[in-house]
């Protein structure tokens, strides 16, 4: 019985981690470099100033609201985001709603802290975007792409209980590690990375499904709510809990000063940093300002407000961040899953816990073919055209994807400042190359295909820094000296990233420049143990 359900759980584990190994794998490359979101935006917008945090909460949301009144004096909605931590760097405006006519109904900008000028920057998607992109997909209906996703990773939560379930010895496993075993090395190194971040794994995944249960449960709400959108913003606006909104009036009233409005916010928050004021209907008598606190300053994502009349400055309601139940453990799965209150060490392991689950992906899909190239050597049959096809799409995926990222940088720096939809562009370039390495990867063979994209790899990261030197004034010569560490961080890292494709890329010419030697062709990652002519039958 047991051997039974052993047997069962190793088919799901390994059908379920091929035919969507590929999504998740583009998950977990995106969603770990979305750790480091804010700091990619910074190397993105190179005219952006250092950004500076502490300034007086006052000085920043008058400049916000300023800003405001100036550019978007006609909208329902305004929002001043203040630079209290690495998460918001510099100082933001954004508004929402009808405008006059000529001047658009949304959108942001962010500003100097010490002038309240707007910053000018290049149009950019930056970490954003590849933020974004790890649960929408690009390109695809959001719908659609959430789906997808959602399917992912289900089957991702499935793959790891039922991988723990066949893996008998797994927590054994791990201390153990055979270089030269051919399959069993493959298996090493998957159950290594798999076992020492098991805990991130599940954290990462089952917290992944929260964050959208709400659109894979529609039903729940309709049934207590009422169908359709209304119903939704029903319960949302009370689960929330949304801080009450009037309609407009349509009598004009003067804004109070916000001032006002953030000297008595010590009274009820004590030392607690202002995160962002929020103003609905500026100018009419129906204006509400809500003021919330810092929802990353702890793993429970959610945030004290304060809700005040917009006119004459009065206190209205106060909404603690404490929850109970349900809705305190989503809001730990979030703020867990997203990380943006951690700091910087605490931040660099959830990113190595993210690479490692990139490499417990990449070598689950290696094993794949590992093992069936074993079998087919024992029998000497032709491989089939779906083993051929894994091969391929393996190269593409695995090594291809960190080259379009490479690529995506790139684009930043080379593409015309003033392009027309330059952000779009820029995306458009990291899925060009994407698919060239695709195309690249069926006209090679599976170990050509390794050793050039790992190489195209370590030269597009490692010449970034020089890119970057070489088109703005923030190369490593002038970050390093200005303590301007997220630049420098960012070029360091790009460098770290070369050389460990580089280092591959000399690892897979060593193996195949040693099989070769005795006559047979190797490829990358053929089992290494074998004899040269089996290592031959593994390569085409």
């Amino acid at each position: 019985m047991k051997g039974s359900l052993r047997l069962s759980m190793s088919w799901l584990h390994t059908w379920t981690g091929l035919w969507l190994g590929w999504v998740l794998y583009f998950m977990f490359v995106t969603g770990t470099a979305a750790y480091f979101d804010t700091e990619i935006d910074r190397w993105m917008k190179p005219e952006a100033p250092l950004a500076r945090t502490g300034v007086p909460a006052d000085q920043v949301a008058r400049a916000g609201i300023a800003h405001l009144q100036q550019h978007a004096a006609g909208a329902q909605r305004w929002i001043v985001t203040l630079p209290i931590d690495r998460n918001d760097p510099y100082p933001r405006v954004f508004w929402d709603g009808h405008q006059a006519p000529g001047q658009p109904a949304r959108g942001e900008a962010f500003l100097d802290a010490d002038t309240g000028a707007a910053l000018s920057t290049r149009e950019t998607g930056g970490g954003q975007a590849l933020y974004r992109m790890h649960w929408r997909l690009h390109y695809l209906p959001e719908v659609a792409a959430e789906w997808i996703v959602g399917v992912a990773t289900m089957f991702m939560l499935v793959a790891l209980v039922s991988g723990v379930i066949v893996h008998k010895k797994i927590f054994a496993d791990f201390f153990t590690f055979r270089p030269g075993k051919g399959q069993r090395s493959w298996l090493d190194a998957h159950n290594a990375t798999s076992v020492l971040t098991l805990p991130y794994q599940f954290m990462i995944t089952y917290s992944g499904l929260i964050f959208m249960m709400f659109t894979y449960m529609p039903l729940v709400i309709a049934a207590w709510y009422g169908p359709g959108e209304p119903g939704r913003k029903v319960f949302l606006d009370e689960v929330f809990l949304s801080p009450e909104a009037l309609p407009a009036s349509g009598q004009a009233a003067p804004l109070v000063d916000v001032q006002r409005v953030l000297a008595q916010v010590p009274a009820h928050w004590g030392d607690k940093p202002v995160r962002s004021i929020d103003v609905r209907h500026a100018g009419d008598r129906h204006a509400r300002i809500t003021v919330r606190g810092n929802f990353a300053a702890g793993p429970l994502r959610v945030a004290d407000a304060l809700v005040f009349d917009g006119v004459d400055g009065r206190l209205l309601s106060a909404q603690p961040a404490s929850q109970r139940g349900p809705k305190a453990f989503r809001d730990l799965m979030l703020g867990l899953h997203e990380a943006l209150f951690a700091g910087p060490w605490l931040r660099l392991l959830f990113a190595v816990s993210g690479l490692m689950g990139c490499a417990m992906v990449a070598t689950g899909l290696v094993l794949w073919v590992v093992k069936r190239r074993q079998r087919i050597e024992k029998t000497r049959q032709a491989p089939s055209l779906g083993l051929r096809l894994v091969e391929r799409l393996n190269v593409a995926a695995v090594a291809g994807l960190p080259l379009a990222v490479a690529a995506y940088f790139w684009a930043n720096r080379l593409l015309p400042l003033h392009l027309a939809g330059r952000a779009s562009w820029e995306m458009h370039v990291l899925f060009a190359t994407w698919a060239l390495a695709f195309v690249h990867a069926a006209a090679r063979t599976p170990q050509r295909g390794w050793l050039e994209q790992c190489r195209f790899a370590a030269l597009a990261f490692a010449l970034l820094p020089l890119l970057n030197a070489w088109t703005t004034q923030r190369g490593l010569n002038q970050s390093l000296p200005a303590g301007d560490w997220v630049m420098a961080g960012f070029d360091l890292s790009m460098l770290a990233l070369g050389a460990g494709f580089a280092w591959l890329a000399a690892h897979l010419k060593r193996r195949w420049d040693r099989a070769q030697a005795v006559g047979a062709a190797a490829g990358p990652f053929s089992p290494t143990g074998m004899s040269p002519a089996r290592d031959a039958g593994a390569l085409e």
